[in-house]
């Protein structure tokens, strides 16, 4: 089980969630979110965490060329597309990127119909991510899933649940959908960007204590 925490701004809190456990971090390069940093700022927390941690640049209709520049400048193993990003663009910038980076696919689920779609992902991307829907918000709002129409979803490539996940809710949550990894990023907030230790420290007790990781 993937633990990925999204939203990552502060050094010392980046390498504290990744010494507790969590083995995928993500950095928003989305100017429009109160979790966006400059890559400047994300590089001195990337540099300082350990080799087998996933670093993910979260990006959001955004050229091609622009993250393939992101990637180089703030060495992320990979990237999260969590946008309006068509197949064909994904398997544009697949050809663009080293083999090595991890693309992601984030889908905003609205209706059951929304996850028809995965499958054409699949074939373009490394992983999936399910997301809530928001009309203003590309994510991060703590808007929850509807947990019982994903308990038949089995794409072919990996996937992360996200959407309102938080300490309380992870347990019932996995007990209902079966996936790769989870994202969590409001529900271990003080603030968006101020990561909450206290929380991430339940988090990882209450998936340990029900034998998950």
């Amino acid at each position: 089980m993937r633990v990925k925490i999204c939203g990552i701004t502060n050094p010392e809190q980046g390498l504290a969630i990744a010494q507790m456990g969590a083995d995928t971090l993500g950095f928003i390069c989305v100017p429009a979110s109160k979790r966006y940093r400059p890559l400047s700022q994300f590089a001195p927390i990337i540099q300082q965490l350990p080799p087998t941690t996933a670093k993910i640049g979260v990006f959001a209709n955004t050229t091609s060329s622009e993250i393939c520049q992101a990637v180089n400048q703030a060495k992320f193993t990979g990237v999260q597309l969590h946008g309006d990003e068509t197949p064909t663009f994904c398997q544009q910038l697949r050809q663009n990127l080293p083999p090595e980076i991890e693309i992601i696919k984030a889908l905003r689920i609205q209706t059951a119909a929304d996850l028809q779609i995965a499958d054409t992902y699949a074939k373009v991307t490394d992983t999936l991510l399910l997301d809530a829907y928001h009309p203003q918000h590309l994510g991060g709002t703590g808007k929850q899933l509807d947990w019982t129409a994903l308990k038949e979803f089995r794409p072919p490539i990996p996937w992360f649940l996200a959407g309102g996940l938080t300490p309380d809710n992870i347990v019932e949550a996995l007990s209902t959908v079966k996936p790769d990894g989870i994202d969590l990023s409001s529900g271990v907030e003080i603030s968006p960007g101020d990561k909450d230790l206290t929380k991430v420290s339940r988090l990882f007790a209450n998936l340990k204590l029900a034998q998950i990781i």
